[in-house]
This record gives C-alpha cells, structure tokens and sequence, in this order.
C-alpha cells in the first residue's frame, strides 16, 4: 500500500494540476484561486513561486521551456524565468459564471483545456478546447459541468476525460497527428463511496489514475473501466495525481472544508506524494 507523506504545506484553496518537469528536476502545480504556479526541487526542495494575472485553472510544459497556461478565460505563455505573460487565444466566448479548469498537453502537441460552471448548483455550460500554437482555440465538445480529468493511453490513440459534477469519465479514439476524436463512449458512472472523478494521470500498462476527492482516495481503473486499486488519501480532497521521478504526486484542496475538517486535517491544500504505484506514461510538450 501506498504511504503518502506531506512535501509542502502549500494550504492552496484549490491546488491542482501538479506537472512534472523532468529537464529541470521539479514539481510544479497551480493555486487556483490563489493566482500562482508553485514549483518543488525534488534534489534540493528549494521552493519558488510565481504569480499570475488571474486565476490559474492549470498549464503544461512547451517545447520553448514556458508554460502554456489556462487562465479565467483565455489561454497565455508564460516565462518563469522573466515571469512574462503573453497572450496565446483572445477570450473564450463562455458564460461569465464559467473558468477554464482542468488541461493538459496531448499528444498532438496541443493544449487541450476545459470548462466548468461556478454556479451552486453547478450546471453543464462548460466545454473541452483545443488550443494550437498559433493561437487557435476549437471547441471540440460541450455539455461539460465540470471538465476534467484528461490523460492519454501511453500510445497517444485514447483520450480519457470526465465531468466531475455527473461523475462520469469518458473516452475517444485519438489521432495523435491531428488530434481527431472518434469513437465517443462512456467508461465508468461513478458516486460520492466511489470517489467521483478529478484529476487524472496514466501509467505505462494505459490504466487511469483518478483523484476521488468525494471518497479521499485515488482510483485505478483499468481501459476497460474496471476498478484495479484504490490508494487512500491521508486528508480528504485528493485533487490531481502526477507521476514524477519515481514517485506519485497529489495536490489537495481546501476550499470549502468546514472548520472542524480543517483542525483535524490542517495541511488540506497541500502537496503529498507517495512511492510510485506504477510507472507513469510520459507527457507531451506544447508545440510552441
């Protein structure tokens, strides 16, 4: 069993989308509504933090060495070594009450992005987005109340994604040459004892690595929508695993913990990681 252990006490109101730079050895994931993107060295554990315009729904890893970012309602580069913002799409047209949340790089070499309504209760107005380097933005798919949970099978040929309010997780056949979707259909129906669907990783053997915030545990579940392992969490609100250097990172939340969650669990928002259950599939880079 996997034993998780705190490496940053970040107390982030939503922390997410912890991405893996492999070139330059650290960690790195986003405080949402905190407006920042926070990076760990795993040699040294020094620490730096860099703040954005506005919300930071979640970014990927370019070929440049920026970062390709998901902001309130566009999507921007940005340098953290000069922490310059460039605009990369003009505003999506959403609902105002919509964000960009989860994303991550395909292996197109595209920025796939999606949307969430941040209404009570959350309706499905949000969609999934493609975004190239010159710019361009495509909606590709919609009905979303909250997108998430996107990952690719190891051979770029499945793409995996879910709505964390109706709890499903979804999958398409994927061309990864030109990011063509096919093939649409349902994986798994999930509830609040199953842990319903956030954040998502894949591992080498293609199984789907699934935060449960509602269960405080992380899923495995296998192509074929079989459940494989459950890992518990030692605070509740698991938000996002990443495989990195031979271990399994996850951000948490702690927005919206009552005042009793809090003082038993003070370090919710933080960042923990565990030894690797399995071998995490590589990730690609924006084609910047």
């Amino acid at each position: 069993m996997s034993t998780f252990e705190l490496v940053w006490d970040s107390r982030c109101g939503v922390a997410e989308s912890p991405v893996w730079d492999e070139a330059n050895r650290r960690l790195l994931f986003c405080d949402i509504g905190g407006k920042k993107i926070n990076a760990l060295s795993v040699d040294t554990g020094a620490r730096e933090t860099w703040a954005l315009p506005e919300v930071v729904g979640s970014f990927g890893l370019c070929r440049s060495g920026r970062l390709v970012v998901a902001l309130r309602h566009r999507v921007v580069l940005f340098d953290t070594k000069t922490q310059a913002v460039t605009d990369l799409t003009p505003a999506v047209v959403e609902p105002v009450t919509n964000r960009l949340n989860d994303g991550k790089v395909g292996p197109d070499g595209a920025f796939w992005v999606g949307s969430m309504d941040e209404n009570s209760p959350r309706q499905p107005l949000g969609a999934l987005y493609r975004v190239t380097a010159d710019g361009n933005i495509e909606k590709k798919t919609e009905g979303y109340a909250v997108s998430n949970g996107l990952a690719w099978s190891p051979d770029g040929k499945i793409m995996y994604h879910s709505d964390s309010t109706s709890a499903i997780v979804e999958a398409w056949d994927f061309d990864p040459a030109t990011g063509a979707m096919s093939g649409h259909r349902q994986l798994l129906k999930l509830t609040n004892e199953d842990g319903r669907p956030d954040g998502a990783a894949m591992d080498t053997d293609g199984n789907y690595w699934s935060a449960g915030p509602s269960a405080g545990c992380i899923n495995c579940f296998s192509p074929s929508g079989a459940l494989l392992r459950k890992l518990p969490f030692p605070v509740p609100g698991p938000t996002m695993p990443c495989f990195a250097d031979g271990f399994m990172y996850v951000t948490s939340l702690r927005e919206g913990k009552s005042a009793e969650v809090l003082a038993q669990y003070p370090t919710l928002g933080g960042l923990f990681r565990a030894p690797a259950p399995a071998k995490g599939a590589d990730v690609a880079l924006f084609a910047d």
